[in-house]
């Protein structure tokens, strides 16, 4: 059976930049229902404390295991909720509830860290490979990214992303889900080593809008996800939260929850 599991992260030599939203949801498999684990390891720049019960925690169980799921959705009532209230802007600026992008569909919703993220145009690429299954399932592909419609409209139009793009300009659909930000998210080992990969394969980090105002403001500490959502607008049936910059989750997970 798969599970989620909460994990937050402190930082303690961090001040003003300090990681917020630390909430991130992952799959473990074989757990007893009626069993509560803890695991804490404390690396030399933060402290790193797992804990979960079962009985606690939303599972995760339908989308990736194929079990019966103990509930229709991996988030909350109140995320729910809340995720009802957001709006997003389409690329012509119309303002749209967040919840309608999935209340009549089923949905791949990627989160950008920022529309000239190099990770997020790779990542655009990386699920785009498999929306000829998508699209045979039913299932839309959308990217919201945390910036303005003229960023927006800037990443289509450099990508040539073949789903639907929205904007986010007041970052809320992140904090409704709890998608982490910091400097130790986005400067890490792995995620420089994933950059050079990258631009050894040709994506390139659009600096323009990476500067622009609303990204700068911010930090571009940001960092974002995936989730697989709908039919109906509670339904969330796979949330990935990216642990760092370029966390990017394995495509047949997605497809799993989407497509089988």
């Amino acid at each position: 059976m798969a599970t989620s599991l909460s994990t937050t992260l402190s930082t303690n030599n961090l001040c003003s930049n300090n990681i917020t939203n630390p909430t991130s949801t992952h799959l473990l498999p074989g757990l007893s229902p009626n069993r509560t684990l803890r695991l804490s390891t404390i690396p030399k720049h933060l402290r790193y404390t797992t804990s979960f019960s079962l009985r606690q925690t939303l599972v995760m169980t339908s989308a990736i295991s194929g079990s019966p799921a103990v509930d229709t959705s991996v988030v909350s009532e109140d995320t729910a909720n809340v995720l009802d209230t957001v709006k997003v802007f389409d690329l012509n600026g119309n303002a749209i509830p967040i919840s309608d992008l999935w209340k009549d569909r089923k949905a791949i919703v990627a989160f950008a860290r920022h529309f000239g993220c190099v990770f997020c145009r790779k990542r655009a690429d990386y699920l785009a490979t498999k929306k000829d299954i998508m699209d045979a399932s039913g299932v839309a592909l959308v990217v919201i990214g945390p910036g303005s419609i003229d960023q927006a409209r800037a990443f289509i139009e450099q990508t040539k992303f073949k789903g639907e793009v929205y904007a986010d300009p007041t970052h809320s659909s992140y904090e409704a889900l709890q998608f982490v930000s910091g400097v130790s998210t986005t400067f890490t080992p792995k995620a420089g080593l994933k950059i050079i990969q990258l631009y050894m394969e040709g994506y390139r980090q659009d600096w323009k809008l990476s500067f622009e105002k609303d990204i700068v403001t911010r930090g571009g500490w940001q960092q974002g996800g995936i989730i697989v959502a709908g039919p109906g607008k509670t339904n969330i049936s796979y949330v990935h939260k990216d642990k760092e910059a370029g966390d990017d989750p394995d495509i047949n997970d997605i497809l799993k929850a989407c497509c089988s």
